[in-house]
């Protein structure tokens, strides 16, 4: 059975765990050959062993210089991209009334700025009909108590895929938006702090207000975004993409 990204170059930012880390396996098992990038060698180290297929370059998505020599070595080493899956960002949560400047910094420089320039300096690498796909999420088209400013900006995200796609008509590559609803990652269970029965707590709390009854995992996310990337989806340009066992549509 042919492998659907066989031969194609794929980067994933923010792959060292969660969504990141099961695409970046997903899409090396269906050959595509992957670059991971991180912030933390420890984990970028652990996380090329897991996937195989596949290159780690320390990078803060933030930072411009560092996603400038990111793809120099890209260009370098393969000369193109087939995919690239934006999946850098993060986030915290504080209530109106406590957001700090530093919390609206963080979250906007991880989700917004990160997002724009991973996608903008990675245009001369992007092959004709390459597939570019940024992570969203629910809460960027729903209400949360004490995240708003989390759900600003992946909000921000959704409205890149609508314009770029109008920007890049003349190159043939899609752009389209995956987002997850609650997921089983790190990144969610670690709002809820350090004590193992609070994150359950909040994990159980969430599974109530999906239609599926659970949260999903890493895994269910990347088969979503292995979609997007493949020829599957060659007329799938603009979208948002919910993996989120209902939880957006009520």
């Amino acid at each position: 059975m042919a492998r659907k990204l066989e031969g194609k170059i794929a980067l994933v930012t923010g792959g060292t765990t969660g969504i990141g880390l099961a695409t970046a396996k997903r899409f090396a098992e269906e050959g595509a050959y992957v670059y991971i990038t991180g912030r933390r060698q420890a984990e970028l180290d652990a996380a090329v062993a897991r996937v195989g297929n596949a290159t780690g370059v320390q990078v803060d998505s933030t930072n411009l210089e560092q996603l400038d020599a990111l793809y120099r070595q890209i260009g370098t080493e393969k000369g193109r991209l087939d995919v690239l899956f934006a999946n850098a960002g993060g986030g915290s949560m504080l209530p109106l009334g406590d957001i700090t400047e530093a919390q609206y910094h963080d979250t906007f420089d991880r989700n917004v700025k990160g997002v724009l320039f991973t996608v903008q300096k990675a245009l001369p690498l992007l092959a004709k009909g390459a597939s570019v796909i940024l992570t969203g999420s629910t809460a960027g088209s729903s209400g949360t108590a004490a995240f708003s400013v989390y759900a600003a900006s992946k909000a921000a995200v959704r409205a890149f895929a609508r314009n770029w796609i109008l920007d890049l008509k003349d190159r043939n590559v899609r752009v389209n938006t995956l987002s997850p609803g609650a997921t089983r990652t790190p990144g969610l269970v670690d709002l809820a702090g350090p004590d193992a029965a609070q994150q359950q707590g909040l994990l159980d709390y969430l599974a109530s207000q999906i239609p599926m009854g659970r949260v999903g995992e890493p895994e269910e996310i990347a088969a979503a975004a292995l979609f997007l990337a493949s020829d599957d989806a060659s007329f799938v340009n603009g979208i948002e993409l919910f993996a989120d066992g209902g939880q957006a549509q009520i």
